[in-house]
């Protein structure tokens, strides 16, 4: 079996079988490139069905010169999928990976932005151009539902459910979940629909995606990070911040005013309950309340 051939399998694998998106399949594919290069080059031409174990510590080795721990540690994950995929075929014996460790890492706090900082970033939306009432509803609809990128530029207006007060959300895998609304964003949605959006002439294949730029099409993951890029640096905000800052502050600012990790584990689309739990570690005043209000102990003078 050749290398593209296998890919190709492996592809169609993570897509109908593990229903995962088109990004996620996308990175996958780029990771097998890497090592494909490496392991199919003029000296050692070797197909995916030979590969060894010291083939593969090689092949991480020369990563290990050029991308950060992190980098590696998904690289690494991606092919051990990928031989999990072949071993399940029934197409090799042994896991040629199975055996080596991804780069331990350093579990990194994510940065989050205070009410305060939310609320100067939507004063500073330009209100004398067109798009201003779409950038306040994007900025309202990351932070007050919690969103990925790539669900917002997703949402459609069919996925709108005010009068039960919730939006219905595709995540990742195309799994759904439905997440509450409030009424301060359900307001500026409503805005932008009756105001902005309805003077847009709008292409045809996306008449239901809610955003949309100038022109009427689907706006881009990149336009997303400069809308906000643009509103952090008019705010003089001086913290790093991208998209998916109003993501972890939507988790933080829950956690903060007591929710539960399963709640909001649910509200965000986690699989698992562990990638939820970075966010009890953002403020040590959520575990003292935690600690005070349910152990015994504390109830005592």
């Amino acid at each position: 079996m050749k290398w593209n051939h296998a890919i190709s399998d492996f592809k169609d694998y993570l897509k109908i079988e593990r229903g995962l998106s088109e990004n996620s399949i996308s990175s996958y594919e780029n990771d097998l490139k890497k090592l494909k290069l490496f392991l199919n080059n003029d000296i050692k031409k070797i197909s995916p069905l030979n590969v060894e174990a010291d083939h593969v510590k090689e092949f991480v080795y020369h990563i290990s010169k050029e991308v950060k721990a992190n980098s590696q540690s998904r690289i690494i994950s991606g092919i051990r999928s990928f031989y999990d995929y072949l071993l399940f075929e029934k197409l090799i014996k042994t896991n040629p990976i199975s055996n080596i460790e991804s780069p331990k890492l350093q579990r990194k706090l994510p940065s989050t932005l205070s009410i305060d900082e939310i609320n100067l970033m939507i004063k500073n939306v330009d209100k004398t151009k067109k798009e201003s009432e779409r950038n306040i509803a994007i900025i309202e609809t990351l932070y007050g539902c919690g969103l990925r990128v790539s669900e917002l530029i997703d949402l459609k207006i069919s996925d709108l459910y005010f009068s039960e007060d919730f939006i219905k959300v595709t995540g990742k895998g195309n799994k759904q979940r439905l997440v509450p609304v409030s009424n301060i964003n359900k307001r500026c949605i409503n805005d932008y629909l009756l105001n902005s959006r309805s003077k847009i002439k709008i292409v045809t294949k996306h008449s239901d995606i809610l955003f949309l730029n100038r022109n009427g099409s689907k706006l881009t993951r990149a336009m997303i990070f400069t809308i906000v890029k643009n509103l952090s640096k008019k705010s003089k905000i001086k913290k790093i911040i991208s998209p998916h800052t109003f993501r972890h502050s939507f988790a933080t600012h829950l956690l903060e005013n007591g929710a539960d990790l399963k709640t909001i584990q649910q509200l965000l689309g986690h699989e698992s309950i562990t990638t939820t739990e970075i966010y009890m570690h953002l403020d040590n005043k959520a575990l003292v309340n935690v600690m005070n209000k349910f152990h015994p102990r504390s109830k005592t003078t």
